[in-house]
């Protein structure tokens, strides 16, 4: 990683003496009493303390270019991952999401776009996860609930995923998505009772999500 390197510039030192203790300073009598001499600053001390000031203030300036260089590598990962979504690449853009989460860890919007393609690829467990991460970084984002609630639906978890969805709406309550596959969910979890009561099934709770026109 090539990084740049800024130096700030070095504080002036105070002025120091070339010649002490020559023959005729002690010819008269020094009219500073001891005790104030000894109150006199210590050039030697200001000038390594100005030297560690000038250290402090590098190492200062190289951390933030260290992180604006992170910033902008994982930006590049990051519209990188996006072209090959779009293109349907999707193990090679999670391949640059990866890259860019690595520099960049606290980007829900990564996370989130990385739940889109996990569930586009049949991996809902890591979708789940993804997502949910997403919603913890960004709590306010209804995106990344309706997500996250998509998520939970193909894990098997229509409950959890209507409470997730619940959570979007009471953020953007003109959220259509989050509407529509609330329906959904609320529809496996209807028909999920009527399996109980009908004693076909009592210990399956969770299923397998698929087109909306395939439920009956």
């Amino acid at each position: 990683m090539k990084v740049t390197w800024k130096n700030s510039k070095k504080r002036s030192l105070p002025a120091v003496s070339n010649f002490s203790n020559l023959p005729f300073e002690h010819q008269h009598e020094d009219p500073t009493p001891h005790q104030d001499r000894d109150r006199l600053p210590n050039h030697k001390d200001a000038e390594i303390g100005a030297r560690n000031s000038d250290q402090s203030d590098d190492q200062g300036s190289s951390h933030h270019s260290d992180l604006s260089e992170a910033r902008r590598l994982a930006k590049e990962f990051q519209a990188q991952g996006d072209k090959l979504a779009e293109d349907g690449k999707y193990g090679e853009a999670l391949g640059k999401w990866e890259s860019a989460l690595s520099l960049t860890p606290e980007v829900a919007v990564l996370h989130e776009q990385k739940a889109q393609v996990l569930l586009e690829i049949g991996d809902p467990w890591n979708a789940l996860k993804a997502a949910m991460r997403a919603t913890e970084l960004q709590p306010s984002w209804a995106e990344a609930w309706v997500t996250l609630g998509r998520a939970q639906l193909n894990f098997g978890e229509p409950d959890c995923a209507i409470e997730s969805f619940d959570r979007a709406v009471s953020i953007k309550p003109d959220c259509t998505d989050a509407q529509e596959d609330r329906k959904t969910a609320l529809h496996l979890v209807k028909k999920r009772k009527q399996l109980h009561s009908t004693g076909l099934s009592n210990t399956k709770n969770r299923y397998a999500v698929g087109h909306k026109d395939e439920s009956a």
